[in-house]
């Protein structure tokens, strides 16, 4: 069951996740209801929430409809929100996001962010890597809802393409950006799983 409210996670220590390699590819799934709906929902759902947008410059040229989501204040201890695109896409997204986790994460935690993201056309997302500590103790989840051959998703320093139908983990603890050069918009469905157990809280990664 999707968890709210402060997410209370205890047992901390210096770790830091990392899944050893830039993309993890979790295999095929069936995201047809889930794009569906993402595809119906009217212009002014993708503006109802712009906190990323103002908050952080690399998302200018993006738009979203958020499902929960914590800036990660307070960390462990933070707040998971309930956002406007909750009532909008919950429905069908919370049971997909379980078949993901049921599959491939341990069960028990908590996803501390979920949103649908569109990267306009002509857009990008300049080269990054999260360095907040709720990024370095989660899973980040991609799962294409539209794409188009002219976006390239570079992690790492390497070219990757996102196929729809597919599902995909990010290693936010690599450099990573995105470019759109199609005339249409990308959209992807985004996810945080933090599982259960110690927390990694220290984002530098240990060396041996």
């Amino acid at each position: 069951m999707l968890q709210f409210a402060a997410i209370g996670l205890t047992r901390i220590r210096n770790i830091t996740m990392d899944i050893g390699t830039p993309l993890r590819e979790l295999g095929e799934f069936d995201s047809t209801a889930l794009r569906d709906t993402i595809l119906s929902q009217e212009d002014a759902a993708w503006h109802e929430d712009e906190y990323r947008q103002d908050k952080y410059d690399v998302h200018r040229l993006t738009e979203s409809i958020v499902l929960v989501f914590t800036d990660g204040s307070n960390w462990p201890n933070s707040e998971v929100r309930k956002e406007p695109g909750w009532d909008r896409l919950s429905d069908v997204a919370v049971p997909f996001m379980h078949q993901i986790i049921d599959k491939h994460y341990p069960k028990g935690g908590t996803i501390i962010r979920a949103m649908a993201a569109k990267l306009l056309a002509g857009g990008r997302i300049d080269p990054q890597h999260d360095k907040h500590p709720s990024f370095h103790c989660g899973h980040r989840i991609h799962v294409p809802i539209t794409t188009n051959p002219r976006v390239r998703f570079m992690i790492d320093g390497r070219p990757y393409q996102f196929k729809v139908g597919e599902v995909y983990e990010l290693n936010n603890q690599k450099q990573h950006s995105v470019m759109n050069k199609g005339a249409e918009d990308r959209i992807t469905f985004i996810f945080d799983y933090v599982p259960p157990g110690p927390l990694a809280v220290d984002p530098k990664p240990h060396r041996k």
